[in-house]
């Protein structure tokens, strides 16, 4: 990352909050860490402190982390949400993505995975946890709703394209699949790459591939 952010973390158990934070205190791309304890604090600090990334509970004292997320993301739509959370739940995860959410591990993921997570999120990625399904974005597609940033800013054959691609066809490949021109492909993966915020193939691959978004 390019840029360093401030970490907003957000959960109602001070010992959960002070191990994150001595994970995060360490690393180069962390600006500050904030604490916040209920949705009520999360959504007043998100707004006064404006943290580039926040780690957001599910189950808080006064409501529901998913609404807060939603309320935050209103405010700050600039500000990227990870859910940690130790609800392994599918409808969860839907609720939270389709709240604007970048990404949902669970709690007792390794704590390295949670400091990369964070990381990717903060850097505009999207990422789902070791034990998340990839048929969560599946299911998402399936229903009348936008797929989570950054792939809602994806038109239908981008995103078509983007997953021949993160299973490592070539663009020559693509574009027989596809009935176009090689060259219609590289102006559309020009398009996916611009909107996903990455800079070569490679990049959008992995991205798509920790998203489960894959053929």
């Amino acid at each position: 990352m390019a840029e360093r952010v401030r970490v907003l973390i957000v959960d109602d158990h001070p010992v959960v909050r002070r191990g994150l934070r001595m994970m995060l205190e360490g690393e180069s791309w962390v600006e500050g860490i904030i604490e916040a304890a209920t949705c009520a604090e999360a959504i007043t600090v998100a707004v006064t402190e404006q943290p580039g990334v926040i780690a957001m509970d599910v189950a808080l004292p006064d409501g529901d982390g998913v609404e807060a997320t939603r309320q935050i993301l209103r405010s700050r739509p600039e500000t990227r949400v990870l859910m940690l959370t130790m609800a392994d739940d599918e409808d969860v995860v839907n609720r939270s993505l389709r709240a604007g959410a970048r990404g949902y591990v669970l709690k007792d993921t390794d704590p390295d995975v949670v400091v990369d997570a964070l990381r990717t999120v903060a850097g505009g990625g999207l990422v789902l946890g070791p034990r998340v399904g990839p048929q969560v974005l599946t299911t998402l597609q399936r229903q009348p709703v936008e797929l989570p940033p950054p792939f809602d800013r994806l038109t239908p054959r981008e995103r078509d394209i983007l997953r021949h691609l993160a299973t490592g066809e070539t663009n020559a490949r693509i574009a027989r699949r596809f009935g176009l021109s090689e060259k219609t492909v590289r102006n559309q993966l020009s398009a996916v790459f611009a909107k996903l915020g990455v800079s070569d193939r490679v990049q959008a691959a992995l991205l798509a591939r920790d998203a489960g978004l894959t053929a």
